[in-house]
């Protein structure tokens, strides 16, 4: 992109006043953005307000910094041969499903690998969770991630801790077709930055194979308010969008709010009645979600069942009866105390708590704060 042509795009975004509603009104009455700084005032008042049109007959004040910085941005390196570039609303490489919206970007920023970009995405799922999963929780969402790459479905999400950080990463470990995108991160920041920093490192192989997006200028922070809006991108990129774990004020239930308006299938795990993180879920299924128990269920709703691994899909049942298989039955999948698999198995505490160090050991339990346990599965 040209430095005028990105200049103009760049002020229209930030002069004072206008969102993406007035500045689209605008490109499709004048044009490009330099189109629109063009015209008089009196042009202009046609479509905005009076104090709209003196705003964008005015240079903000931080356009020439923020050029610089942009400039920079683009012609600076990654890590693993990763590339960066801006998409605009009139590039043809901006992603038709966006444009669908009620309220596409005016400008995508992204970074990834050279060869990929947000048109490839094709049959897609955003996955979306609790930053503060149960174990279980955790292991569903990797699992379901892994499942549907296997399954060629690149996989959308937050890059959020918790359950977004969990479906990437299950997205990267499928075995992904190489034309498309292993898994999408949407974030709430500048491209400049990662955040949160832990996932700096996660960021970094996201981008080899995958994609980073953001719609938010260079330089800024991780405001609240920014990340609830950049849900709208997550579900308009994807056909459907699965909920894996959520708390009922949960901001992963915007997501499943955006992509009901915007047509779009919506999928809830469900969890058990006691836990705090399954109640978004199952308010989500009360009002209409699909309840899904493997990736199967999901494929299959969006027509896609042909090209599904089913096997990998979903934590099995265990139901073989070898004697080390008694205590995780009596277990279930909620949180446990000693004293309760004592009264349900009617072993003595040395016993089982021999038992359960060697289900930990395996990966079979984990131990929860306060003396409890709880049995996971990993799919």
């Amino acid at each position: 992109m040209e430095r005028e042509e990105l200049a103009s795009w760049l002020r229209l975004t930030l002069t004072p006043g206008i969102g993406n509603i007035a500045a689209r009104k605008l490109l499709a009455a004048f044009g490009l953005p330099a189109d629109v700084f063009a015209q008089t005032a009196a042009a202009l008042q046609q479509l905005v307000t009076e104090a709209q049109a003196k705003a964008l007959l005015i240079e903000p004040a931080e356009l020439a910094s923020l050029l610089d910085q942009t400039l920079e941005w683009l012609q600076g390196a990654e890590a693993h041969g990763a590339t960066r570039r801006i998409r605009t609303l009139g590039d043809a490489g901006y992603p038709a499903s966006l444009l669908e919206t009620a309220d596409p970007p005016l400008m995508l920023y992204l970074i990834g690998a050279p060869a990929l970009d947000l048109t490839q995405l094709g049959r897609s799922i955003a996955m979306v969770g609790s930053r503060n999963p149960t174990p279980q929780g955790t292991l569903n969402a990797r699992a379901f991630a892994r499942a549907f790459g296997d399954a060629g479905m690149p996989v959308v999400s937050g890059l959020a801790l918790g359950i977004d950080g969990a479906a990437h990463e299950g997205a990267l470990d499928a075995a992904a077709d190489p034309g498309r995108p292993a898994t999408v991160a949407v974030v709430g920041t500048g491209l400049d930055r990662v955040y949160p920093a832990r996932h700096r490192e996660l960021a970094h192989r996201i981008a080899a194979r995958g994609l980073i997006v953001s719609e938010f200028p260079l330089g800024t922070p991780p405001l609240n308010q920014n990340f609830p809006k950049r849900n709208r991108i997550i579900a308009g990129l994807s056909r459907g969008t699965l909920v894996v774990e959520a708390a009922l004020q949960s901001g992963s239930l915007i997501t499943a709010r955006l992509a009901t308006e915007q047509g779009k299938e919506v999928f809830a795990i469900p969890g058990s009645i006691h836990s705090p993180q399954s109640r978004g879920c199952h308010a989500l299924i009360r009002q209409g979600a699909k309840l899904v128990e493997t990736v199967a269920d999901v494929l299959e709703e969006l027509r896609m069942d042909e090209a599904a691994p089913v096997a990998a899909s979903a934590p099995a049942d265990d139901a073989d009866a070898a004697p080390e298989h008694r205590l995780l039955r009596a277990m279930g999948y909620d949180p446990v105390s000693l004293d309760a698999l004592c009264a349900r198995t009617g072993c003595s505490a040395a016993e089982l708590q021999a038992q359960l160090l060697e289900f930990e050991l395996a990966g079979r339990i984990v131990r929860l704060a306060g003396g409890l346990f709880q049995r996971v599965e990993q799919g």
